[in-house]
């Protein structure tokens, strides 16, 4: 280490040596001056060789008439003006130097020091690691040894399967002749499939965390630079890099980057992403099972990656990672809110219920929104108001109550709002009912929110025809109470159209159609293997398609409108209740409907016992006309 810190430094001296020697010598090179005795000087002003002068207190500077320079030292001579005067010489006369000479020796010598300060510069970017300038090979990998890994499986909650299968590969890690004195091979690649958010890279990190080996990360963007070859280079520095630190795990997230079709420029150009595929491809092929470096990475668009990727010997395994259902969320949220102080009132069980689909870094920002409500209102725990608040902020916006509306729109609102609410609890098979608000929320000016009891993989017919009619009936509530049409169903109704449009052409159930598949999703070349629909079918079947997705729609607004109709006492109450409230839940609705429900058997009691007395009144009529004779007679 001495040694080369004494070589760095003679280079630099040298270096720096050679520099004052070359600025010496240009500066000194751009304006040769001739050196002359003042008595000389004299005789030349006198003969009219000299064209001007520049005096600077006693030195004296010029230019001969054929325009070569010239330098003096001039005594203290109150003559020499007058002769240069009387020799027609052209003089300038320069202030004495204010500033210090180490000053003037700073400034003369401030463009030379900026000249080396920006040659170091380059020559330590040159020298330095990965990521410097001109370094464009070295991969951008970071490096993680087993000291610092932190992650492990306790931390991952959710996707147990995908553990499962990631455990093989840890106990290979671990103990790698198990498996090769029966003569198994490890897979070189696990490719992580799954939508975002689900913890892919997670699981990767603890994989290595489990396994305690070092852990190269990096993107697949990382790769591809402006420069050719140089994304080629890196994955060749990158698995010389994990060769060396073996057995390690190379982790390379979003890997359709980088591994997207080949064929994809126009006219199937090879341009530099390719290079870098096919040199992956190659590495991948290149290394052996027993040097211990095992390629994970994750993807959310395996459909666009190259299929020389996926085939045995190199991704060799595929493990989906996806959505938690309840269980998992639940064990997530677990994981989440050990680091949060939580009341004794918080139902994490509750809040995994209500959140379908999550995925776990969605439900991470539940809770971490959860706490910064409930810091806001300097509370010291987090209460499940804070959970149910950061829940609808999550789900449907955050509320926007500084909005101006009128009491039209707002009565509107109400009004659609209840619509949809009540289509949802009168219909079979509906998902339930669980709030129902007229607080503008993200770009909507009231939410009716429906969570399903359990988590759906699949929709019946049924199903989809109530969801349908659910949609319908905020358009349905604003015709039947107002007698016209606003654009707050314009969202319902896109939802709808694209509901009823899938029913007919991907799932089958239109009678009229039948089982038919229509829109064939074609691979386009020019744009990298992206999904697009073609028209397969004839103009006749387009108009028919059309008829079906209007006729669901249509049947679905019917639906909801008689409802309605039936019902219309239940919606005028909900709609005022919610302008009371502005925000109701499942649970005040059903309230209302039992009083109604009370008050219709109230009122049919009432009924049955005036038909009874009218029924008495006319039996006791008869009885007395029975015994009394006419007044006529």
């Amino acid at each position: 280490m001495k040694n080369n810190f004494f070589k760095n430094i003679t280079l630099w001296f040298v270096i720096a040596l050679l520099m004052v020697i070359m600025f010496n010598f240009f500066n000194t090179g751009q304006g040769v001056r001739e050196k002359i005795s003042y008595t000389a000087f004299l005789e030349k002003v006198q003969k009219g060789n000299i064209k001007t002068v520049v005096i600077k207190e006693q030195h004296v500077t010029g230019e001969y008439a054929d325009g070569t320079q010239f330098e003096t030292y001039a005594p203290k001579d109150s003559g020499m003006v007058s002769i240069l005067r009387e020799n027609n010489v052209q003089i300038f006369a320069k202030p004495p130097d204010q500033n210090p000479w180490y000053v003037q020796v700073l400034i003369s010598w401030l463009p030379f020091i900026l000249l080396i300060g920006i040659w170091i510069f380059f020559m330590r970017q040159m020298q330095g690691g990965s990521g410097k300038a001109f370094n464009f090979g070295k991969s951008k990998a970071k490096l993680l040894t087993k000291d610092q890994q932190k992650v492990t499986f306790k931390d991952v909650a959710g996707a147990d399967e995908a553990k499962e299968e990631l455990e093989e590969i840890i106990e290979f890690l671990k103990e790698p002749q198990k498996f090769q004195k029966l003569g198994g091979r490890i897979p070189k690649g696990v490719l992580l499939v799954g939508p975002p958010g689900t913890g892919k890279t997670l699981l990767a990190k603890a994989v290595a965390g489990e396994a305690g080996v070092p852990y190269f990360s990096i993107s697949g963007s990382d790769f591809v630079e402006m420069f050719v070859g140089v994304g080629a280079s890196r994955v060749r520095d990158l698995f010389e890099q994990g060769k060396k630190n073996a057995p390690c795990i190379i982790f390379v997230d979003e890997l359709d980057a980088v591994g997207r079709h080949r064929g994809a420029g126009l006219g199937g150009g090879h341009d530099e992403r390719e290079q870098t595929l096919n040199q992956l491809l190659v590495e991948m092929d290149g290394f052996e099972s027993t040097e211990g470096v095992i390629l994970i990475a994750a993807t959310n668009r395996p459909d666009v990656l190259d299929p020389a990727l996926l085939r045995p010997g190199r991704f060799d395994r595929q493990v989906v990672v996806p959505p938690p259902d309840r269980k998992g969320r639940l064990e997530i949220l677990k994981v989440h809110a050990k680091k949060i102080p939580l009341s004794d009132d918080v139902d994490l069980d509750v809040v995994a219920k209500g959140t379908p689909g999550f995925a776990g870094a969605e439900l991470a920002n539940l809770v971490n929104e959860a706490s910064l409500l409930a810091a806001r209102q300097n509370r010291d725990k987090v209460t499940m108001d804070d959970f149910e608040e950061a829940k609808d902020k999550v789900m449907m916006g955050k509320e926007r109550r500084s909005i101006v509306i009128s009491d039209e729109e707002k009565k509107n609102t109400a009004y659609h709002e209840a619509g949809h609410a009540i289509v949802a609890i009168l219909t079979p098979g509906a998902d339930p009912l669980h709030k129902v608000s007229i607080i503008p929320r993200g770009m909507a000016l009231g939410v009716t929110q429906q969570l399903p009891e359990d988590d759906r993989y699949m929709h019946t017919k049924e199903y989809l025809l109530g969801r349908l009619a659910v949609l319908m009936g905020g358009r349905a509530a604003e015709e039947l109470v107002f007698n016209r049409l606003t654009t707050g169903a314009g969202n319902d109704i896109s939802r709808a159209t694209d509901i009823a449009r899938k029913m007919v052409c991907s799932w089958g159930m239109s009678s009229k159609i039948g089982p038919l598949f229509f829109g064939k999703k074609d691979d386009a070349v020019f744009l990298g293997k992206e999904i697009s629909s073609s028209k397969d079918y004839s103009e006749k079947t387009a108009i028919m398609i059309d008829e079906e997705i209007k006729t669901i729609v249509s049947n679905s607004y019917k639906k909801a409108t008689n409802i309605l109709k039936e019902n219309f006492n239940l919606l005028e109450q909900t709609a005022q209740l919610l302008l009371e409230k502005e925000t109701i839940e499942n649970k005040d609705i059903q309230d209302l409907i039992k009083k109604l429900d009370e008050g219709e058997e109230e009122n049919k009691e009432a009924e049955n016992e005036n038909e009874e007395k009218k029924e008495d009144s006319k039996k006791g009529g008869n009885v007395e006309d029975e015994s009394v004779p006419p007044t006529d007679q």
